[in-house]
């Protein structure tokens, strides 16, 4: 073998390697995505499965209060139904109603002095209240994981990996603009 063909060889052994590394890169991407969507689908199942518990303890106390305690039963629904859809466009408000529905539950629920002494309701509470927090930080990771995955596709070479294998740009978790602007808090004490 002469030097060109061992030059000639070496660079299509690189370049080959080159876009293995690249593919390789676009399918870690692309299941991070789908990683980061079952870390967020594990955390909605839990707490889909805490709020009867909360309702039927809220139930026992709050009497006159069932429209509120419906309204998170609804949500709790509309939330599963996207989740178990994957309907990641419809989770984003569904997720925006179910929380604000809570809120209104923990609110009311400030009305009634041997519910929040309750130490069921407190610990549900709790947990709930745990809940949201982990959700919110998956929901970031899921959301970095899809803006990975939408720049890298984009970018160049990968672009050309990408549309030779079919990768496509995944949809970011959004929510309405109700949960993202300021809180009145004067209407909370009305």
């Amino acid at each position: 073998m002469d030097i060109v063909s061992i030059v000639v060889l070496a660079l299509i052994v690189v370049a080959g390697g080159y876009l293995v590394m690249l593919y390789n890169g676009l399918v870690q991407v692309k299941h991070n995505i789908s990683k980061a969507w079952a870390n967020i689908d594990v955390l909605l199942k839990q707490r889909h499965d805490e709020l009867p518990k909360l309702v039927e303890t809220c139930k026992q106390y709050m009497k006159f209060e069932q429209e509120t305690l419906q309204k998170v039963m609804e949500a709790r629904s509309q939330v599963f139904a996207a989740r178990e859809t994957q309907n990641v466009g419809a989770l984003g408000p569904a997720e925006s109603g179910l929380r604000a529905s809570i809120g209104n539950l923990f609110a009311v629920a400030e009305a009634y002095p041997d519910l929040k002494t309750n130490q069921t309701f407190l610990q549900l509470q709790s947990r709930i209240s745990g809940l949201e927090n982990a959700i919110a930080d998956r929901r970031e990771f899921y959301n970095e994981s899809v803006n990975i995955n939408n720049v890298r596709i984009e970018q160049f070479p990968d672009t050309l990996i990408a549309g030779m294998f079919n990768f496509k740009p995944a949809q970011l978790l959004e929510f309405d603009g109700a949960e993202k602007a300021d809180v009145d808090v004067k209407e909370l004490f009305k």
